[in-house]
């Protein structure tokens, strides 16, 4: 009789730990990359993701900076245009409205102004988010900012195997892409393999299957959105749940055939609903598979108003799953 094998476990990461895997890969296969940030070198950064990684590879190629986004991405942008292949880091999303000029008149545009002759193969990692009470000007998800600027990627990961694979999807990349975290995922486990590997950008993941309903949603919203669907399973309607994964390129064909499918269409997102990338992938939606919808397509967002500090105020303003699961019952009268 044969010996049966034991599997071996599932390897299981943080979300966290995820990201400092994927910034060792990146430094130890391309010698012309480099962290830059605050407090990236001494600190790890202050939530963590860089820790090691001083010690590892010097401070030539892990590198503490002046308190200046401006600098900071001006540093990414100038060393880029010469053959590098920068790291940076905005340490929270909402500091970019100190660097927006050198964002969207430098490195969006500088490849398209030199015929394609410059090469900007910057990688951006920042903190988006809401949730532990950081108030309104460290909470913010301002995706949508990004990705209406023609030249740059943007890719928003949900998961710990997804953080690793992005991030070295985009530093592999030789255009500018944003690969924004989220500050309540960090402790998230799941399962991440050792070794290198690369989530395309571009690719829609769906999460969970279903025939009656679709939600397309990413980064932190996935989950929410995955309980949802459990929560409206129970009521007769199973739902498809579409990670977006990456929003800039988006992969509308993935959206488009869910829909197809389900004939009823939700987009789930944590930023302020108004104006929100919501709006652009609903259009979509209308535009390339109206003659499938059985109802309008429906938004959930955060309400237009700063992030609250309290933190019973801002879990009252954060789509949760019980905010998706009334939205969908209105649209699917159930």
């Amino acid at each position: 009789m044969a010996e049966s094998k034991t599997q071996p476990e599932a390897r299981e990461l943080t979300y966290v730990a995820a990201i400092n895997e994927a910034v060792r890969a990146v430094l130890t296969e391309q010698p012309d990359a480099f962290v830059a940030g605050e407090d990236v070198a001494g600190a790890g950064s202050v939530f963590g993701y860089y820790k090691g990684l001083l010690e590892e590879f010097g401070a030539e190629r892990v590198i503490d900076t002046p308190i200046s986004e401006e600098g900071i991405v001006g540093l990414g942008v100038g060393a880029a245009a010469t053959g590098l292949r920068p790291i940076i880091d905005i340490m929270f999303m909402d500091f970019m409205g100190e660097c927006m000029d050198e964002i969207t008149n430098q490195m969006a545009k500088m490849r398209y102004m030199f015929g394609g002759t410059a090469y900007l193969p910057i990688t951006v990692l920042t903190m988006s988010g809401a949730g532990i009470s950081m108030a309104a000007q460290h909470s913010q998800s301002l995706e949508a900012w990004l990705c209406h600027l023609p030249g740059l990627k943007v890719v928003m990961p949900a998961t710990p195997y997804d953080a690793k694979g992005l991030i070295i999807s985009a530093s592999r990349d030789d255009n500018p892409v944003f690969v924004v975290l989220n500050k309540m995922s960090l402790g998230m486990k799941g399962e991440v393999p050792e070794d290198s590997y690369t989530v395309p950008i571009g690719e829609a993941s769906i999460v969970r299957p279903g025939e009656n309903f679709t939600i397309v949603t990413y980064s932190r919203m996935v989950h929410e959105s995955v309980k949802a669907a459990e929560a409206l399973s129970s009521l007769g309607v199973e739902t498809e749940v579409v990670d977006l994964r990456s929003l800039q390129p988006l992969d509308t064909n993935v959206v488009i055939e869910s829909v197809k499918r389900t004939h009823r269409a939700m987009v789930v997102h944590e930023a302020v609903r108004f104006g929100g990338m919501g709006g652009e992938i609903a259009a979509q939606i209308q535009e390339l598979a109206f003659d499938y919808l059985d109802a309008p397509v429906a938004r959930v967002g955060a309400p237009f108003s700063p992030v609250p500090f309290s933190p019973q105020l801002e879990q009252s303003y954060i789509p949760n799953a019980d905010k998706i699961v009334a939205e969908a019952r209105t649209l699917l009268d159930v």
